[in-house]
């Protein structure tokens, strides 16, 4: 029986401990201690590893005052790669006091919940390092502020200088200075623009960092990670020695996600090999550094679907709701421009974009770069290209997999329909009442020009296209045909009442502008020759309509067909 995946499990002890599979990450260690680097901070997407490997960092460097639970996680090595490296490297196991601390769950609708989360989550630490206390090495003052601290007694002042009092006396006690790990220190910033006290919570963050890494004599080395480097002006103001590791830098540039190495093997052990082209469209396509990366959240999500059915479809596992919201947001504020380059991009294209390495939420607006070095480092644009031009880096960017524009095509079409229903669309109605083709033209060809539109999925976009504009009549339903695959006209619109008004619309998506008139005609020949009115005929509507509709890119072309008039005494029908 293969080994269980772990989905969602951060623990690296757990997931050894119970033998879940286990891509090994432990070189990290290696180059870390290669490098020697003092503050690191590594920005990458969500869900690429960062708070295992931290909990790895844990389980590797702590020296955690038991020696039976010190034995217990040199043991968790047993069998990776770091055991190889030499004594020079395993000489550190267990050797540090760690400090590890998340902020990921600082996501509260106010600061002071958020503060008080954060808080909490600094007592909890205090509380796993506990044992000190019984060491009796600490002053009574140091002791009597280690358990304020520790019950949540403290005031706000006392948890900003916390990780430093903490690093100070686990040095006392243990005899070595302390390895730092903060775990998504950018989540509470994030929070907090959304939600309107940003510079609060920036002013909260800057001091609980500052004091722990600028000057903190008993600071070993610290690892920050994170989704953005915000600014090195507004939190890590004079930390001179902090070193950066972005997904552009091509050191570490293998640890966070899956290369192609690791996912062959994953396939190969879980026997769906056969499935590798649909893995690799899907959920690859990311470039750190000059490392081909897989996203790992999907790629063990989707090899859990097909470990239960092999024929399972790739889906789209990976979902940011508050990036989400801010691609809804770009393209709500989006200029003719920056609307060009999204369209741009979700058909596949690519765009070049000047980087700017310090983003902070608040100037996210202020350019279109932003918006999209917003988008390149929090992982829904990659790299496809690298360029100097004089003192500037610019990137060619695109879309990473089919994943990532299935998210743009749902975000895009949800904006759209929130769109529309803020419009009205009467004067359609009633050119398609009144069979006027041209003035149904000229209302569906501006809503076009309005709209990011995705060709590559061309005729599902302008089916939702036209489904959302018909929609927004209180006096018409509307009704796809399209999903239920029967054979039926495109769409279909009709009065609640038989004795009102009913039209069929068929679409079609032409090949070049120069083809919409022919396409138009032949859409109304179709619903003619396969009689899709009949239907509607049959459920007792007695005036019906059709339209042919053809589209290309933002041109449309419209075709009024004619009506059948059904009589009401003889049943007889005129065109």
């Amino acid at each position: 029986m293969p080994k269980a995946l772990p989905i969602g499990i951060e623990n690296f002890e757990e997931i050894i401990a119970n033998d879940y599979y286990y891509v090994d990450k432990t070189l990290f260690i290696r180059e870390l201690l290669d490098l020697r680097g003092k503050v690191n901070l590594f920005t990458r997407p969500r869900r690429f590893g960062k708070t295992l490997n931290l909990s790895m960092l844990r389980y590797f460097f702590e020296n955690t005052g038991n020696d039976e639970k010190n034995e217990k996680n040199r043991a968790l090595f047993g069998n990776l790669k770091i055991m190889e490296c030499g004594d020079s490297y395993v000489s550190q196991m267990c050797r540090y006091p760690v400090i590890n601390l998340t902020l990921k769950s600082a996501k509260q609708n106010t600061y002071e919940d958020s503060c008080f989360k954060i808080c909490e989550e600094i007592s909890d630490e205090f509380k796993r390092h506990e044992y000190i206390l019984t060491k009796k090495i600490l002053s009574k003052k140091e002791c009597e502020r280690f358990c304020r601290i520790m019950n949540g007694e403290a005031n706000l002042n006392e948890y900003s200088g916390s990780v430093k009092f903490l690093s100070s006396c686990l040095c006392k006690v243990v005899g070595e200075k302390a390895v730092i790990l903060v775990d998504e220190y950018d989540v509470p910033l994030e929070n907090a623009y959304f939600h309107g006290f940003y510079d609060q919570m920036v002013n909260f963050v800057q001091s609980l960092l500052e004091s722990a890494l600028k000057t903190n004599d008993s600071l070993h080395f610290a690892v920050i990670t994170g989704c953005l480097r915000i600014s090195k002006e507004s939190i890590f103001t004079g930390l001179n020695h902090l070193n950066i590791i972005s997904v552009m830098d091509r050191s570490y540039s293998e640890h966070f996600g899956f290369i192609s190495e690791e996912v062959d093997q994953m396939m190969s052990y879980y026997e769906c090999e056969s499935r590798m082209p649909d893995m690799k469209r899907w959920y690859d396509g990311y470039t750190f550094g000059n490392t081909d990366v897989y996203n790992p959240w999907s790629v063990i999500k989707f090899l859990y679907d097909l470990n239960a059915d092999k024929n399972s479809y790739p889906k789209p596992y990976w979902v940011n709701t508050s990036s989400n919201e801010i691609i809804r947001d770009m393209i709500s504020r989006a200029d003719w421009e920056t609307k060009n380059q999204m369209e741009q991009l979700v058909n596949g294209g690519r765009i070049n974009i000047c980087v700017h390495e310090e983003i902070t939420y608040e100037d996210m607006y202020a350019s279109g770069e932003n918006i999209w070095n917003f988008l390149y480092f929090t992982g829904y644009l990659t790299k496809r290209g690298e360029r100097l031009e004089g003192r500037k880096i610019i990137l060619t960017v695109a879309i990473p997999n089919e994943e990532l524009i299935s998210v743009y095509e749902n975000v895009i079409m949800g904006w759209f329909e929130d769109k529309i229903k803020k419009q009205d669309f009467r004067d359609l109605y009633k050119a398609m009442e009144e069979g006027c083709s041209d003035d149904m033209c000229e209302i569906i060809g501006e809503q076009l020009l309005s709209v990011i539109s995705f060709y590559d999925n061309a005729e599902n976009f302008y089916h939702g296209f036209m489904t959302g504009i018909l929609s927004q009549s209180s006096k018409y339903i509307v009704k796809s045909n399209r999903e239920s695959g029967n054979g039926r006209s495109d769409l279909t619109m009709r009065t609640p009442s038989l004795r009102g008004r009913a039209f069929v619309l068929e679409l079609k998506v032409s090949e070049a502008v120069t083809e919409l008139e022919k396409d138009a005609e032949a859409a109304v020949k179709q619903i003619y020759d396969r009689k899709y009115m009949d239907e509607l005929k049959m459920d007792g509507y007695r005036d019906i309509s059709c339209f042919g509709i053809s589209f290309y890119h933002k041109d449309c072309e419209v075709r009024f067909g004619g009506k059948l008039s059904v009589s009401l005494q003889q049943g007889d029908i005129s065109q």
